[in-house]
């Protein structure tokens, strides 16, 4: 097991945990943590505000630690908030770096300059994704072929609206492990479940999927679970409980993996 969470040469590398997992799924938490480090400081938001929603995805890091150890895989995960940089996020995105997020006004991020972005991007940005990357490669060399699934949580009121869903399943290009995940949650639980919502890839939420998994053909899905609905340890243990079954089960109808070719 791997965890690297500290800054080296101001660069806040992406934490890799059970990176010896001999299971095909690697599993990634881009909106893990609302660490923020002293170099940006807290950009003018209030504790309460670190604490919600809009600074990292709530319950999304321990379902994921739940999810790696039921079902063998390794995980990657971001060291700091989603509002130093999301890294979901392409660099020349507005959300990358957003100066409002939700109904709550980034101060620190209202007027940041572009080599104050590019200095981001260089420190939590290209660090995570060529980790990422890497441990990708890697696999694939080892004829290993990965399944990514990034896994995120929602907020169950938005912009005042209630949000009834529970479980959305996304996908990139390829829908074939959403649609897959969909059809086992459906048939083997009671989550309210849906296909690309509460979001989709128009919404730019599929950047991680597009960068690192649909190139090279890896299966790939995301899924956003409703943050009420593991907002305790226990609560996301009982949800790793369920759903990784239901990931075992998708992963199961895919295609082996292809071995790597000699010569």
């Amino acid at each position: 097991m791997t965890a690297t969470n500290a800054a080296s040469g101001g660069r806040f590398p992406a934490v890799i945990e059970n990176d010896d997992a001999a299971g095909r799924i690697v599993l990634v938490c881009e909106h893990a943590s609302n660490a923020f480090p002293a170099t940006w400081g807290d950009l003018g938001l209030t504790a309460a505000q670190r604490q919600a929603h809009i600074a990292w995805d709530p319950g999304a890091l321990g379902l994921a630690r739940g999810l790696a150890q039921r079902l063998g895989a390794v995980l990657v995960h971001a060291p700091v908030s989603r509002l130093i940089y999301d890294c979901n996020r392409a660099p020349d995105s507005l959300g990358a770096m957003p100066a409002r997020s939700e109904v709550f006004d980034i101060p620190g991020n209202a007027a940041i300059t572009p080599a104050d972005r590019a200095a981001r991007a260089e420190a939590v940005y290209l660090p995570f994704h060529a980790a990422l990357h890497a441990l990708l490669m890697q696999r694939l060399a080892l004829g290993r072929a990965p399944v990514v699934i990034t896994i995120h949580s929602f907020t169950p009121i938005y912009h005042g609206k209630p949000r009834s869903l529970e479980f959305g399943v996304i996908h990139d290009a390829d829908p074939q492990l959403a649609q897959a995940i969909l059809a086992a949650a459906r048939a083997g639980s009671r989550l309210n479940a849906a296909l690309n919502a509460p979001y989709s890839a128009a919404d730019e939420v599929t950047h991680t999927l597009r960068l690192q998994a649909t190139p090279y053909g890896l299966p790939n899905a995301m899924l956003e679970f409703r943050n009420d609905l593991i907002a305790t340890p226990q609560a996301e243990a009982a949800m790793a409980d369920i759903v990784a079954p239901l990931l075992a089960q998708a992963v199961s109808t895919l295609a082996p993996a292809p071995q790597a070719k000699a010569g």
